[in-house]
């Protein structure tokens, strides 16, 4: 409104200050021309690729520059180092305990509670207990965790199914809790729709391929139960139940097994798409029947350190929530030598880095007067005390 009125008033106005309205409009029709070139090109440019993608003949391509032009807004780990947002498989034999890990898991993300010597981000739960009843249920976790209980823990021992209207209760509850983090189908095999192609390679890749759009969609984290076949192979993954569209569609896999039947020690095998395979041997508690960590054969590599991020968090607190500016001014303030488009290209492929270590959201966006970069604190990982 107030360009509206700075564009006509000069127009409007006679006599004295002729000369004066002449000088106000010619600088303001110089920026409305400015700006209508800008969206003429844009809009022409939009309108070209519209008509690129009728051709069958086109396919879309980015370039790495683009690439590394783009901010991309990664969510952060469920509990770091070990689940992430995405589908994963959590596969082992019946009546090995899986469904008590299960509980585990879920316990721990609804209260934040680090999960051995993993940190949790705390979130609301879904469990679909679907093989349980409620006093089963209710057995189970008083053994475990006695009388600490959790608001942001839900359980329910019946759904519909996939394609029947699973999704659509999933997102009922998603819209009613806002900070859900994980859900937990215990188990895959009773969502699963029955058809004479149950266990088709490409009727299983579709299935996780279903249930990991509404996931990523929702930036959660869907932890499918599943059985293993008896089969033994040189691959453990080998042994999941079904085809290998399962495991190729979805992001990861957890495996559980033991050597013996009748051991408290069992193996937790880790495989995915965002994190470092592990494999973990851990102990059940006969008292709780709760899994304990006994050690990890492969230790978790780390980041290091990258100075560019920690000098931002230094400034970026609560006492400093948010900062906005050009990045030469951001070289200034950080008193770095960094030519400033190197700057704003090591910000963008780092920002999902600076969310999950840091709690600092990041943003770069082209203006009229150049480039522009925002910073702003955005909530805090739990992490294990030191």
């Amino acid at each position: 409104m107030m360009q509206e009125e700075k564009m006509t008033a000069p127009i409007s106005s006679v006599g004295a200050d002729a000369e004066q309205s002449g000088n106000n409009t010619n600088t303001i029709i110089t920026d409305t021309s400015e700006n209508f070139n800008i969206c003429e090109e844009n809009f022409r440019r939009m309108q070209m690729d519209f008509l690129r993608e009728l051709d069958s003949s086109y396919i879309k391509t980015v370039s790495m520059s683009e690439l590394y032009e783009s901010v991309f807004y990664s969510s952060p780990p469920i509990i770091d180092g070990l689940l992430y947002p995405g589908t994963y498989l959590f596969v082992g034999a019946p009546k090995l305990g899986k469904s008590f890990f299960m509980a585990q898991l879920a316990y721990h993300v609804s209260t934040g509670t680090p999960l051995w010597n993993y940190p949790v981000r705390k979130g609301t739960v879904l469990y679909l207990a679907l093989e349980d009843d409620y006093r089963r249920l209710q057995s189970r976790l008083y053994r475990m965790f006695g009388t600490e209980s959790t608001d942001n823990l839900f359980f329910s021992v019946t759904s519909n199914q996939l394609g029947k209207g699973l999704t659509e209760q999933l997102s009922g509850f998603i819209a009613e809790h806002r900070d859900t983090a994980l859900i937990i189908i215990d188990t895959l095999q009773k969502v699963r729709e029955t058809s004479g192609e149950s266990f088709s390679y490409g009727n299983d890749y579709d299935i996780i391929s279903q249930l990991k759009k509404f996931s990523d969609a929702n930036k959660i984290c869907l932890l499918l139960v599943h059985h293993t076949r008896k089969q033994k192979s040189d691959d453990n993954f080998d042994m999941i139940s079904g085809t290998n569209g399962l495991l190729g569609a979805a992001d990861g896999a957890f495996l559980l097994y033991k050597e013996k039947r009748t051991s408290d020690k069992a193996v937790l095998e880790i495989s995915g798409r965002d994190q470092q395979d592990q494999k973990l041997h851990v102990t059940r508690n006969r008292e709780t029947l709760a899994w304990e960590l006994e050690k990890a054969e492969t230790e978790l590599w780390k980041n290091p350190p990258e100075p560019i991020l920690e000098k931002i968090s230094e400034f970026i607190n609560s006492n400093n929530p948010e900062w906005q500016g050009s990045p030469t001014e951001l070289v200034s303030l950080l008193g770095i030598e960094i030519k400033p488009n190197t700057l704003t290209l090591k910000l963008n492929v780092n920002s999902g880095r600076l969310y999950n270590e840091y709690g600092i959201r990041y943003e770069s966006k082209r203006t009229h007067n150049g480039r522009l970069v925002r910073f702003w604190l955005e909530g805090e990982i739990s992490r294990v005390d030191a």
